[in-house]
């Protein structure tokens, strides 16, 4: 890997967008009860990257109980394709606003949702990331694969990637 990289305010933002803005699912990390960790996929909402992420989730889930009692998530998105690997931490929130609802629904909710939009249980969660820590490759796989074995026959004296912290809030 290449020098780590601190980032901050709009440097980071968009460094952040960049890397998540393509990946559509989203591992959601919440604390338990019992304070270990739970953590389960999540399709994002991703346009024009403002440090916030959105998504559609039953009002009446344990992972909105879990945040209501602790608001800190972290959110870990994988593109295994691209080598781009992002562990983004914030505060969630939970409301049940109709309009940002409206705005993120897609006919793939039907499946949780089969009433449609204005199911009652449809509650609109919002992760603001306040810092990411991220790592990500710097050329295509087959590229990738050559450098790895340069930097292990040069002991780690070629640039494989990035790795660094984004700090945006």
């Amino acid at each position: 890997m290449s020098e780590f990289k601190q980032l901050t305010g709009t440097e980071g933002l968009k460094k952040i967008g960049s890397l998540i803005e393509d990946i559509p699912i989203a591992m959601l990390v919440t604390t338990g009860e019992d304070g270990s960790f739970e953590s389960r996929p999540m399709a994002t909402h991703i346009k024009n990257f403002d440090g916030t992420v959105w998504f559609l989730t039953p009002l009446k889930s344990e992972k909105v109980h879990e945040i209501k009692d602790d608001s800190h998530a972290t959110l870990v998105f994988s593109d295994a394709a691209n080598a781009k690997y992002i562990s983004a931490k914030g505060r969630a929130y939970v409301s049940q606003d109709r309009a940002k609802i409206h705005e993120l629904w897609n006919s793939m909710y039907k499946a949780w949702f089969p009433a449609g939009e204005d199911d009652p249980n449809i509650a609109v969660l919002r992760v603001d990331i306040t810092e990411a820590d991220y790592w990500e490759a710097s050329s295509s796989k087959i590229v990738r694969g050559i450098k790895y074995l340069a930097a292990a026959a040069t002991g780690g004296k070629v640039d494989v990637g990035e790795a660094g912290k984004a700090v945006i809030a």
